[in-house]
C-alpha cells in the first residue's frame, strides 16, 4: 500500500510516519497489518515541492492530510494552510485520476459554539470538512474527518499548540509555567490511541459519529470519525499528577499509574520531556564494610524494590518477619541462602536449616516467607554479590517487622 502523509514533520504526523515504518519493517508484527503490506510511505511537508507531491497523489492509496496552520503570525494564514493546502491537494488527486481514501486532521474548534463561536483557526478548519465532504459527493469518496480535541503525548512542542506539552516540559525541566484556572477541564487524547485508530482507516475500520451542537453522537452512518478512548481532566488535576511524577524520582514512589489510565498516558508523556542529560539520577546507596544497600522502587500496594551489595564472604540478614515476605534474586556472584523456620518441632529441637546456593548465571528465586529467619552470604573469594531484593511493603521504620535471630 502507498500511504500519503501531507504534515509529516508535525506532532502527529511523525508518530504515525514511525508506527507505519515500524509495520513496513517488520518491527510491528500485529497480524491485522500484514494485509498492508508491502508498503512504501510518501512524506510530505511545507518544504515538499510541488511536483513531488503531485507525483505522491498519482500514485497513493491512502492520503493522511495532516497539514495546516496552527498559530500563523498572521490570522489570514489560517485559511491558506488549513483550506489552501487541502484544496490543492484534492485538485492534484482530481488531476492524476486518482481517489484514494482521504483522512482529515480537523478540531473540536471547528464546531464555532460556545468558546470557539469567534476562532479563526475553527472557522478554517470547517471550510476543510466542508471541502473535503463536497469533494466526497463529488467522487464517490471515502473520507474520515476527525475532529481531535486536544492531544498529547511524545514528540509534541511545548508552548505551541499543547497545555500538557508545556506543563510537561516546564515541570520535568524546571521551568516557569503559570495556570491561569485550575478548574478548567480539558478532553484529552493520547497520541498512541489516536495514531491506532489512523491505523485502523486503513483496514476500514473506523468509529463514526456526527455533532450535535459540540457534543459528539456515535452513529454509524455518522459524517465524522473519533476515537472513543478519550479522557477529561482539570488542569488542576493535570499539574498535580505531574508534580507526583516529578516528585518520585525522590521519594521513590512509583505513581498509581495502570495500563489504559490517564495517569499511565500522562506519564509516559512527562518521561519524554526529561531532556536527555537529566533521563538519569541518583540512588541512595548505605554503606559500610559489608557492602551497600540502595532502594530502587516504592509503591503503595505492590511493595519495594533494592538492589543489595555484599563484599566476598559477607553474611546479611539473621532476620525474620511476621508478616512482611520477601524475593531474592541473585544476579552477579554467587551465595547462599538459608532459612530456619522459628521456633521448634514437636521434639523440642530447633526446625531444620535449609539452604540454596544460587548464583547470577542461573537466574533463581528464592522466597523469604513469613515466620523464617534467614540470611545470604557471598561465597566467593573475590567478586562482590549483587541481590535484587523485593518485599512486599515498603519498609517502615516505625513498624520494621524485622527480628534478629541467627539461622
Amino acid at each position: 500500500m502507498n500511504i500519503l502523509v501531507t504534515g509529516s514533520n508535525g506532532f502527529v504526523g511523525r508518530n504515525l510516519v514511525e508506527s507505519l515504518k515500524s509495520i513496513r519493517d517488520g518491527k510491528d508484527r500485529r497480524p491485522e497489518y500484514r494485509s498492508l503490506l508491502p508498503i512504501e510511505i510518501y512524506e510530505c511537508d511545507k518544504d515538499t515541492p510541488s511536483d513531488e507531491l503531485a507525483n505522491y497523489c498519482e500514485m497513493a492509496d491512502f492520503v493522511f492530510n495532516l497539514a495546516g496552520e496552527n498559530r500563523p503570525i498572521d490570522p489570514k494564514m489560517f485559511v491558506e494552510g488549513n483550506c489552501g493546502f487541502l484544496t490543492n491537494l484534492l485538485t492534484m488527486l482530481e488531476r492524476a485520476g486518482n481517489n484514494p481514501p482521504v483522512m482529515l486532521a480537523s478540531s473540536v474548534q471547528a464546531s464555532l459554539l460556545g468558546r470557539y463561536a469567534n476562532s479563526e483557526y475553527g472557522a478554517s478548519k470547517r471550510e476543510a470538512e466542508k471541502r473535503l465532504f463536497d469533494y466526497s459527493q463529488k467522487h464517490a469518496s471515502t473520507v474520515y474527518v476527525f475532529r481531535f480535541p486536544n492531544l498529547y503525548g511524545k514528540w509534541c512542542r511545548p508552548n505551541y499548540n499543547s497545555a500538557i506539552a508545556t506543563f510537561c516540559d516546564a515541570i520535568a525541566n524546571d521551568r516557569p509555567y503559570s495556570v491561569s484556572d485550575p478548574s478548567v477541564v480539558l478532553e484529552l487524547l493520547y497520541i498512541d490511541d489516536l495514531i491506532e485508530g489512523m491505523l485502523q482507516c486503513l483496514l476500514g475500520r473506523v468509529e463514526r459519529c456526527d455533532y450535535d451542537g459540540t457534543a459528539l453522537v456515535p452513529c454509524a452512518t455518522g459524517s465524522f470519525c473519533y476515537i472513543p478512548s478519550t479522557d477529561s481532566a482539570s488542569l488542576g488535576e493535570i499539574i498535580s499528577l505531574l508534580e507526583e511524577f516529578k516528585e518520585s524520582r525522590y521519594s521513590l514512589m512509583l505513581p498509581q499509574a495502570a495500563k489504559g489510565t490517564f495517569a499511565n498516558k500522562l506519564f509516559a508523556t512527562f518521561e519524554s520531556y526529561y531532556s536527555p542529560a537529566a533521563l538519569a539520577y541518583p540512588l541512595e546507596a548505605h554503606a559500610d564494610d559489608r557492602g551497600a544497600f540502595a532502594e530502587f522502587l516504592r509503591t503503595d500496594d505492590c511493595g519495594q524494590l533494592s538492589v543489595n551489595y555484599s563484599k566476598p564472604g559477607v553474611t546479611k540478614g539473621n532476620h525474620w518477619h511476621n508478616t512482611k515476605w520477601e524475593k531474592f534474586l541473585v544476579v552477579s556472584g554467587e551465595a547462599l541462602i538459608r532459612l530456619r523456620k522459628i521456633g521448634r518441632d514437636t521434639k523440642g529441637l530447633p526446625y531444620p536449616v535449609q539452604e540454596y546456593r544460587v548464583c547470577g548465571s542461573r537466574p533463581e528465586v528464592v522466597e523469604m516467607a513469613p515466620g523464617y529467619t534467614h540470611s545470604i552470604t557471598n561465597t566467593s573469594q573475590d567478586n562482590d554479590l549483587v541481590t535484587v531484593m523485593w518485599a512486599n511493603e515498603p519498609f517502615d521504620p516505625n513498624c520494621p517487622d524485622t527480628y534478629y535471630e541467627e539461622v
